[in-house]
Parts: structure tokens; C-alpha cells; sequence
């Protein structure tokens, strides 16, 4: 006889059926024939249809995601209980009226990645129920009216259609809790301001109430290329309207910015240096939706893949890689300096070789598609798939190149009507004019006399509640209100405008005013001649911060060995710099006021940007100390002493990484992130500051880093060689089977740390895989999509399809043995701690109560 609680379990599966990656093309007759089922979840099969679905009229939960379904299923309208209805990633065109006129409990429904055009008006009446709508990814062109009658809507998402007009109507009601709408070329309201969210959106149809919208036509140019291309030249020229040759000794440095009008345009040009250096500071100012000239030096450039590649590969590959829908103008300069049969010849090896690189991804994309597509269980890869065919939808819009002397009044002229045509051209920016109230356009200009004023001091920065005074005290915006500012300011620092990082604690009540002053402080310590300017560093200053010159001896060789600064280091480089450059009044904010630990505004952006990391130091540590509790002081046995800061851009390769790791072994737990097309510029920097920022205790190199937690390593190494980038991650294989979890856990958190920084990148494809463990085996496993959990699959043996030898999973894939021993008891691990990027070793007793670690 079957026991009660067996029979509850069993009925508790009868009500609760998943059948995901099942690969199915008809639905089962057994899950047809149980009227008790509640939930049923079909996500990852190859169902065309869902015929007799009708029959579960007690169905409250229904996913179909990641089907193939093209004709919206009918029968779904008899199934009266369906609070939770799931259609996304599939390919319907047309939702039949008639359908949601029958769900009156329907509460979330997604239809996602789709084709959708339109929606039925009868998805009205689920106004009383209907609580999260998902429909981005769909093809609409204008909001769907239904949607306006949804009153309990909370959640929806309209990301990635062809909107051009948000109904202001819409934001009247309360309910609304989340709204995403970016990917859009959208006019009124713009983008910058609907990434403020709801509140500000409100806010800005507000505003439009009083006084109708004024069109706003702004562009931003961004001038790209090798270091003396010619950027600064054509840029000053075009700003000036006339030739404006710019001296080799006055280069750009970092950044920068300037603003002009052509005809009734307004164009902000962002001038970025073109020294590699400088390309970690890059990402914070690369923005989509705008012109990027990518500048040639047409009398360097030879038609070789050596000289395409330095002056031209390489900053196609990274705007596909960070802004893939970028409309690209191609410039070419020095021609004066060419025959006029070379300028040609060139500039069709230019635009061939371009071409081809387009090409070449394309093709790329399209195998790796073909591949997972071709695979034994393609159910498994459909978010891989989903992110492949998105990426195959974006690509650079590269234009043709325009051949310029710089000196001839004539080419500047022509260039300037060039870049005039393509603006102009809605299909290339659809998004260049912008419906503003006009109290944006009112404190804009406001905030513009105030930084061209006597008063204004050169760094342009101020603190918020006093930008509001001075702005209140303008006639026409007396009543301006600090909510108002707010939004205003995030649209302008959006724009380029102005800068105003909110999300940052130290710098919240802080307005850059003047970008430029944010990218001098960002070149303060990411420039290309660093180590020099250390150097230079001149006696008054360094007595000026308690140091000698054997302490600058000591700084330099220290930078030059480990890329690590002291902070009385800091202060005196910082100091020098910003004496040269006649703004020393502002080195105390900048630094901070105490001169051993002080932060100030300086290393808060270094470290949201992940330009550097700050080294724990080894003397705050006490042996004696009986236990930690997370939230109460620290026993020390002495101070803190002075705080270091490692600039990962500036590391060189050592072997200490290799010492400590000890060698690979061939039992290690092995798996490789490959990246394509290629690892981005500064991505393996970045990486090792937020991963270090996570595990205290670690050693770095200019490719590899090696983790410690809990006492066990986990090596990091970068292989970036064309059509084979990838990252390795090891770590020791655990002796007991009980040891997976903990290996595994570790991995995966470096594999999601990858997976989140590889988000800012939305044109670069990664793809886990795993060695064989055969030796000499080439065959790799590729990864199933991750759900957000460890386990990512549910064998228990995997063979290789090569060399046909079996692995358990757990040696390959994050999954944990099914037949775990008893929990082992808790074992004492060495505790390593970096000190200066070296090494201390040392018996430490160390408990954290709340974490249940120990280690001595």
C-alpha cells in the first residue's frame, strides 16, 4: 500500500510537470490525459504546436520558451485558470483576437524575441489581472494601444523594438514599478532620459504640460586612431572652420572635448588620445549612438596586414566589440604627403580589408550558430543561440573613406558637408533629434554661462546644492527644484555634457561641470610616459609630503617592477602634475585632506572604473587575535601604515605567479573562456581588479593572476593570439568528493565575474569549454547554458566524443557527485596574504563565525 506521504508526493508531481530539453515535437498523451495539472513547463523542446492542450483546463502555469512556434496556439484560450503564461523566444508574427478575452487571470506573460508587430486589443482584458508584460525584442514601430488599458500593469519591457514616441498617458497611473525601454531609436521621450527610469519619465511628460517641446539636434563625434593620425587637427579645424595644423608636442593626452554648430547641429567632439596607455579609460567615454572617425595616417599606412591592423584592425575590432550598431567614417590624412595614385590604391586596401574583417565575423558568427544548432541537444544552447543571432544582427555601419589634407581649407570644407549628409540620414541616426522641454535647454545654457564665468574656477567641478542656488538665482528658473536638477543633470551627463556619477558615494554631491577636468584626472595616473613623470617628481614637492629622494628611487623601481604606488607616491605625482598644469588649489579634494589614508575623489573613480585596486596590507593582521566578527573592530598589532595601489595596465610578466602556482598538473579542474573575436584591450585588467576585489589574498601578473580562497588556488592566464583568445582557469583537483562543491563554487565565481564584465561588450561572444582530460586529446566540451545555478547538467558520466574515454562530470562541468560522502569536518588551510603583490606566510588564526571558515 502507498503511504500517505508517498501519496501526496505523488500527487504534488502530478499537479507540477517539467519536461524541458526533452527535445519533443508533439506534447506527451500522458501529460494530456492528468486534468489535475497545474503547471507544465515545455521551455527548450522543438514543439511546433501544442495540440489538445485544451484538455488541462486547470492549468495556472504554462512555458513554452525557446520552441518553434510560428502561429500563436489557439487552444490556449480554453485554458480559463492560466495566471502564467511564458511564449517567449519563439517566432510568432500574429496574435489572433479572441485569445486573452478568455484569461481573466493571466497575471505575467512574456512573448519576448519574437516577430511581433501588433497585439490583439482584446489583450485588454486582462486590465484587472495582468501584472508583467515582456515584449522586447519584437518588431513594433509604435506603442501597442492595448497595453494603455493594462491598469495593474507593474513590470514592462519594450527593449530592442522601433519605437519612436512613448504615450505619456501611459506613466499617468501608479502601478508601473519597472519600465526598460533602451534599444530604441526614441525621440520623445529620449533615451538618456528613460535610462533615469519611470520617475524621471513622469517628470519630463510633466514638464512638457506647461510649454510644448523644442527639438534638440545633437551628435556626438568621437575622433579615433593611432597616436599622430591627425585627429587633433581635424578636429580643431572642423570647430574653427578653417585649418588648424596642431604641433606633434601638443598630442592629446587622455581625452579631449569641444563643441560646435554646423548649420542647426550640435556637435560635442571627444578627441582620445591614440596611445595604447590610454585605452583603459576609454570604455568609461565610448558611447553608442554616435559618429565615430576613425582617423588614417595615410603616408604611414602600407598595404600589409601588419600596418592594417595597428592603424585600422584594431579599432574596428573594438568598436564591434563595444558599440556594434556604430556608423564608422573612415578618414584619411597626410594626403599631401602621397601620390595621388597611392591615396587611392590605399584607400581601397582600406575599405577591401575592412570589408573582410566585417565579412569574416559574420561568417564566424554564422559557424558558431551552425554549430550549436548541428549539436546532439541544441535545446540546451538556446540562450547562447539567442545571444549569437543578436550579435548577427548588429553591425558597424562603416561608410567610405574621405581622403583629406589637413592644410587645405577646401578638404576641411568638404569633410564638414560629408559628415553633415550622413547625420542628416534618419536610417543612419535615428536617433540625432531629441523633444525637450524647454527648462532643459534653460539650465543647460545656465549651466554653460556658469562655467564660462570669471568666478568659475579651471576644474569646473561643484558641489550639487550649490549648483541649485546658482542656478535659482536665473529669473527663469527661480522655481527649479532639486528633483528637476536631478533629472536634468543625468540626461546631460548622458549626453556627454557634463559628468555626475550619483552611483558613487564619495562623488554624489559632486558636478563636473567641465568633463575635461574628469579626464585630467583619470590621465593623472593612466598615461603613457608615467614611470617619467615619477621621476621627475622635484624636491620642494616631495618634502612637501615627508619623502626623500631615495623614497622617489624607491617609488619608481617599485612601479617599474610591480606597477604598484604608495599613496605618499600618489600624493606627490598628483601634486607635481596638477602644479604644471596651474590647478594645485584643488589637489586637497582631489586627494583628500589626511595624507596617509585619505581617498578622496581621485582613487573613488579609479575604482568604480576598475583602473586599479587597492593592496591590503599585512601588518593589520594579529596572530594573537582569538576571532573576527563581521561588523566589530579588528584587533591590530600595530598601524595600518600606508595604503598601495596596484595599476594592472602597467604590470609586467614575472614568474612569481608560476612559483606559486607550482605548475600546471595534469588532474587539475581545467576550463577555458574562449572569446571572439578577441579578449578586448584592458578586459584581463579590469578582470583582475574585480576578481582581486573579491579574494584579498592573490598574486598578478601582466597575463596571469592566481586566487587563493580558503587556502585553495585558482589560476587565471590570458592566451589573446588571433582566432585563439581564450582565458584558462585551474585549480587543484580536491581530493575528496566532497571537494567539488567547494572547486566548483570557485570556479564559477570567477566565471561569472567573466560573464558580467563581458556584458559592457554586448558585440563579443564568449563560450565556455572544457578540456578532455585525455592526455593529448584536442576535443573540448562546450558548455550547456547556465540557468544561474552550479549545476549544468544532470549526467552523471560524460564521454568524449573524440577519444570515446568517459569522466565523471564533476571533472569537467560545475556539477557536484550524486553520491556525496558524509560533511567532512571543518580542516585548518594555509591563509596567504598579499603584501606589496608578494608574499607573506605566517601561522595566523583566523575564524569568521558568520562564514563558518577557519584557516591558520
Amino acid at each position: 500500500m502507498i503511504q500517505p506521504r508517498a501519496c501526496q508526493e505523488q500527487d504534488d508531481n502530478l499537479r507540477d510537470v517539467t519536461l524541458s530539453t526533452q527535445r519533443l515535437r508533439v506534447l506527451p498523451s500522458a501529460v494530456l490525459s492528468n486534468p489535475a495539472l497545474e503547471s507544465l513547463d515545455l521551455d527548450r523542446n522543438k514543439l511546433r504546436s501544442i495540440t489538445g492542450i485544451s484538455k488541462l483546463c486547470n492549468l495556472k502555469k504554462l512555458m513554452l520558451s525557446k520552441n518553434e512556434i510560428v502561429d500563436f496556439p489557439s487552444e490556449i484560450r480554453s485554458l480559463v485558470c492560466l495566471e502564467k503564461l511564458e511564449l517567449n523566444q519563439n517566432q510568432i508574427r500574429v496574435i489572433p483576437e479572441g485569445v486573452f478575452a478568455h484569461l481573466p487571470r493571466l497575471k505575467h506573460l512574456r512573448l519576448n524575441n519574437n516577430r511581433l508587430s501588433a497585439l490583439p486589443s482584446d489583450l485588454a482584458a486582462c486590465q484587472g489581472s495582468l501584472q508583467y508584460l515582456n515584449i522586447s525584442n519584437n518588431l513594433f514601430r509604435t506603442f501597442p494601444r492595448p497595453v494603455l488599458q493594462l491598469g495593474h500593469l507593474q513590470e514592462l519591457y519594450v527593449q530592442n523594438n522601433a519605437l519612436r514616441q512613448l504615450p505619456k498617458e501611459f506613466f499617468q497611473g501608479q502601478s508601473l514599478k519597472m519600465f526598460k525601454a533602451n534599444g530604441n531609436p526614441l525621440r520623445e521621450p529620449p533615451s538618456e532620459v528613460c535610462a533615469g527610469g519611470i520617475q524621471q519619465i513622469r517628470n519630463y511628460f510633466s514638464q512638457l504640460q506647461y510649454s510644448s517641446g523644442q527639438e534638440d539636434k545633437r551628435v556626438k563625434a568621437m575622433f579615433l586612431g593611432a597616436s599622430l593620425a591627425g585627429k587633433s587637427t581635424i578636429c580643431k579645424s572642423l570647430k574653427q572652420g578653417q585649418t588648424k595644423l596642431v604641433p606633434k608636442e601638443e598630442r592629446t593626452v587622455g581625452i579631449e572635448i569641444s563643441e560646435f554648430q554646423i548649420e542647426d547641429f550640435t556637435f560635442l567632439f571627444w578627441d582620445f588620445a591614440g596611445q595604447l596607455e590610454y585605452y583603459m579609460t576609454h570604455h568609461v567615454f565610448i558611447t553608442p549612438q554616435a559618429l565615430v572617425i576613425l582617423v588614417i595616417n595615410l603616408h604611414m599606412y602600407q598595404t600589409n596586414e601588419k600596418t592594417f591592423k595597428e592603424l585600422v584592425g584594431f579599432w574596428i575590432n573594438n568598436l564591434s566589440m563595444r558599440v556594434p550598431n556604430s556608423v564608422v567614417l573612415p578618414v584619411g590624412t597626410h594626403v599631401d604627403c602621397c601620390e595621388e595614385e597611392e591615396v587611392e590604391e590605399k584607400r581601397h586596401d582600406i575599405m577591401t580589408k575592412i570589408s573582410a574583417m566585417l565579412t569574416e565575423r559574420k561568417r564566424n558568427l554564422a559557424h558558431f550558430i551552425n554549430n550549436l544548432e548541428g549539436s546532439e541537444e541544441p535545446e540546451i544552447y538556446v540562450d547562447q543561440w539567442e545571444k549569437l543571432k543578436e550579435m548577427e544582427s548588429r553591425t558597424l555601419k562603416v561608410l567610405n573613406l574621405v581622403a583629406v589634407n589637413c592644410t587645405n581649407h577646401y578638404d576641411i570644407r568638404k569633410l564638414e558637408a560629408t559628415i553633415l549628409k550622413h547625420v542628416k540620414n534618419e536610417d543612419l541616426f535615428p536617433e540625432v533629434v531629441r523633444v525637450l522641454p524647454p527648462i532643459y535647454r534653460q539650465v543647460e545654457a545656465a549651466i554653460i554661462d556658469i562655467t564660462q564665468s570669471e568666478e568659475m574656477a579651471n576644474h569646473g567641478m561643484m558641489d550639487l546644492q550649490y549648483l541649485l542656488s546658482k542656478l535659482s538665482q536665473c529669473k527663469h528658473l527661480a522655481s527649479l527644484g532639486r528633483e528637476l536638477l536631478q533629472d536634468i543633470l543625468r540626461y546631460l551627463h548622458r549626453i556627454g555634457l557634463v559628468v555626475w556619477y550619483e552611483e558613487i558615494k564619495h562623488l554624489e554631491s559632486t558636478v563636473f561641470l567641465q568633463p575635461t577636468f574628469l579626464i585630467t584626472m583619470f590621465k593623472l595616473l593612466v598615461r603613457y610616459c608615467l614611470a617619467q613623470q615619477l621621476e621627475s617628481i622635484p624636491v620642494d614637492t616631495l618634502i612637501g609630503e615627508h619623502a626623500t629622494i631615495r623614497d622617489r628611487s624607491n617609488w619608481v623601481w617599485t612601479f617599474k617592477s610591480k606597477a604598484m604606488l604608495c599613496h605618499r607616491a600618489v600624493r606627490a605625482l598628483v601634486k607635481h602634475q596638477l602644479s604644471s598644469e596651474g590647478m594645485r588649489d584643488v589637489f586637497e579634494e582631489i586627494m583628500g585632506y589626511k595624507p596617509h589614508r585619505g581617498r578622496g575623489k581621485l582613487f573613488s573613480l579609479l575604482e568604480h572604473f576598475e583602473l586599479c585596486l587597492e593592496v591590503r596590507h599585512t601588518e593589520v593582521l594579529n596572530p594573537h587575535a582569538s576571532e573576527f566578527v563581521p561588523g566589530k573592530p579588528w584587533e591590530t598589532t600595530r598601524g595600518q601604515g600606508e595604503s598601495w595601489y596596484l595599476f594592472p595596465t602597467y604590470l609586467n610578466q614575472t614568474e612569481e605567479v608560476s612559483e606559486v602556482w607550482g605548475g600546471d598538473h595534469p588532474e587539475d579542474l581545467h576550463i577555458r573562456a574562449y572569446f571572439s573575436p578577441e579578449i578586448p584591450e584592458g578586459f584581463f585588467q579590469r578582470l583582475l581588479v574585480k576578481a582581486c576585489s573579491f579574494y584579498s589574498t592573490h598574486w598578478v601578473a601582466k597575463v596571469t593572476c592566481l586566487l587563493i580562497c580558503n587556502g585553495k588556488p585558482l589560476l587565471i592566464k590570458e592566451n589573446n593570439q588571433r582566432a585563439y583568445s581564450y582565458l584558462e582557469l585551474r585549480c587543484r583537483k580536491p581530493a575528496e568528493r566532497m571537494g567539488f562543491q567547494v572547486a566548483w563554487d570557485f570556479l564559477m565565481a570567477v566565471v561569472f565575474i567573466v560573464q558580467k564584465l563581458a556584458e559592457e561588450w554586448p558585440g563579443l561572444h564568449v563560450c565556455m569549454k572544457s578540456p578532455c582530460r585525455t592526455a593529448g586529446c584536442p576535443a573540448e566540451l562546450i558548455w550547456p547554458d547556465m540557468d544561474g545555478t552550479n549545476a549544468v547538467t544532470k549526467e552523471d558520466v560524460k564521454t568524449c566524443g573524440t577519444c570515446r574515454h568517459r569522466f565523471g562530470t564533476e571533472l569537467l562541468l560545475p556539477k557536484v557527485p550524486r553520491k556525496l560522502e558524509e560533511p567532512r569536518m571543518q580542516t585548518s588551510a594555509h591563509y596567504y596574504v598579499t603584501s606589496y603583490g608578494t608574499t607573506t606566510f605566517g601561522h595566523s588564526s583566523i575564524h569568521v563565525n558568520q562564514q563558518n571558515i577557519s584557516s591558520e
